[in-house]
């Protein structure tokens, strides 16, 4: 419990630093000790009454009604002025209305932030005439620092007029903007220009071929060393016999084949689409797993939705399919022993198959008949890496702004249902986290978590009916991982 409560408080700490520290004016610590209080409460409760006496539902409830709220109160006393979520993505004021406005209009900045603008009186002129009103007619042109915000209703279809556009404004700017184009909050379609960083190659671009290689290396041996303890062995018999490390191999191998497929197939189909990104790195850790997984870096913005969705659900599906071989395979190697009375979703040596739908129909395809009512199993290692990839894809598939269901979610619904969606998430899996407290840590870590995805550059385009299907497809599977077995499910194949 102790590390599993280090572990959140670093995770938290982080995100507070890179998300919400630049936002605020409250110290970092504080908020930092508002959002672990429940998390602190809980681990004093179980020093005091022990793990056998659970939180009384009421505290718990009001701990996590309590926390937000004071950390929402510290954060707002010193919050700075600066823009809502999604105008820190796109630089718009999502309050304003310009579908009613008849003729072009400018708004200038203050005084102050003159030299901020990103064009001249000349320039603009020029971008007007970008805006052909058969394709989309301009009423408006809205400046921020280092920002051209262009608002006006649309006349054609959304994929054409922004080819048509961008065409007009890179052949006037060359290649000095980026040309996004999304909705506001009202659902009104606008041109967004910012300045198109620099593509410059970095001087150690020869060295990340090395470096994957050597955290892949570091990363076989830590999780060959847990391997080893999932084999039965213990620190003293492999420091006495280094060789016992190969009895750790299978569970390793089996990992780091199902997280390096899935950031595979990001990569590679972010190759396909000419995205620029890193190669697939993992993350080593000597305690728990043995890693904390893989992960890659797209360097360059989603040209529209539907390459922001073909690269987002290539991972998961990719590592899925990997994953489902693997958890068979290891199921029809491991035991079936009875089910204790505290059996859960993370007990390896006593593992509920119910905890989810998915790991009941592989359990019963690879033991058949020997599950039972009474049946829990003990997993071979194996089966333990085909878990914790079961488990990896359903986190990753969470609808929650960045994670790969963000995503997915953003790609087919557009950037504000999405972020409706994730806010329905995050209390939806708080609530199940209360049915399978297995995942309260992640419960709460989705409260963290911004809900507004980036935009892609023609954030407006939606997808075919094709790319609608698999991403319904993906949410499918994500609940048939986190949610348990229904009795009728289980009745049918005769576990109980």
């Amino acid at each position: 419990m102790i590390l599993w409560l280090l572990l959140l408080g670093f995770i938290t700490y982080i995100i507070l630093r890179q998300r919400v520290a630049h936002l605020t004016r409250t110290p970092l610590w504080v908020l930092w000790l508002a959002l672990m209080a429940p998390a602190f409460l809980w681990m004093v409760w179980f020093v005091i009454h022990g793990e056998d006496s659970p939180l009384p539902t009421e505290v718990a409830l009001g701990s996590f009604v309590v926390s937000p709220l004071i950390y929402w109160i510290l954060f707002f006393w010193g919050r700075r002025d600066m823009p809502s979520p999604l105008e820190q993505d796109s630089g718009v004021d999502p309050a304003r209305e310009s579908a009613g406005i008849k003729a072009v209009s400018r708004v200038r900045p203050p005084a102050s932030a003159q030299e901020l603008r990103a064009l001249n009186d000349g320039e603009e002129q020029e971008l007007r005439d970008c805006f052909d009103w058969t394709v989309y007619a301009l009423h408006q042109i809205d400046y921020r620092p280092q920002a051209v915000i262009c608002r006006g209703q649309l006349r054609s279809p959304p994929e054409s007029a922004y080819q048509k556009i961008r065409a007009k404004i890179e052949d006037k700017f060359g290649d000095r903007f980026l040309i996004i184009f999304q909705e506001d909050f009202k659902g009104q379609p606008f041109f967004i220009l910012v300045p198109n960083p620099e593509q410059t190659a970095s001087t150690n671009d020869l060295n990340k071929p090395l470096i994957a290689l050597s955290l892949a290396g570091i990363t076989l041996f830590t999780t060959s060393w847990f391997g080893t303890e999932l084999a039965g062995f213990s620190l003293e018999e492999l420091q006495s016999d280094p060789s016992l490390l190969l009895q750790g191999l299978p569970y390793a191998l089996a990992l780091m084949l199902i997280l390096g497929i899935h950031e595979s197939g990001h990569y590679l189909s972010a190759v396909f689409y000419k995205i620029k990104t890193t190669l697939p790195y993992f993350i080593p850790f000597p305690f728990l797993l043995g890693t904390f997984g893989a992960f890659i870096q797209i360097q360059s913005p989603m040209p529209n939705r539907k390459v922001l969705f073909d690269i987002s659900i290539a991972g998961p599906l990719a590592g899925f399919i990997v994953t489902l071989p693997l958890l068979w395979w290891g199921l029809v190697h491991s035991t079936v022993v009875p089910i204790p009375e505290n059996a859960g979703m993370f007990q390896i040596t006593a593992l509920d198959p119910k905890s989810s739908l998915i790991l009941t129909l592989v359990s019963k395809l690879a033991l058949g008949s020997q599950l039972t009512l009474t049946s829990a199993l003990n997993l071979h290692p194996v089966a333990v890496a085909g878990y914790i990839g079961l488990i990896a894809t359903a986190l990753n598939l969470i609808p929650v702004g960045q994670l790969d269901g963000g995503h997915i979610i953003h790609a087919m619904f557009g950037q504000v249902q999405a972020a409706r969606i994730s806010q329905f998430t995050r209390f939806a899996f708080l609530g199940l986290s209360w049915v399978q407290r297995g995942w309260i840590i992640w419960a709460i870590l989705l409260f963290f978590m911004p809900i507004v995805d980036s935009p892609a550059l023609n954030d407006v385009s939606e997808l075919d009916n094709r790319r609608d299907f698999l991403g319904l497809v993906a949410i499918a599977l994500f609940l048939a991982i986190v949610l348990p077995a229904p009795r009728l499910i289980t009745q049918w194949l005769n576990i109980i």
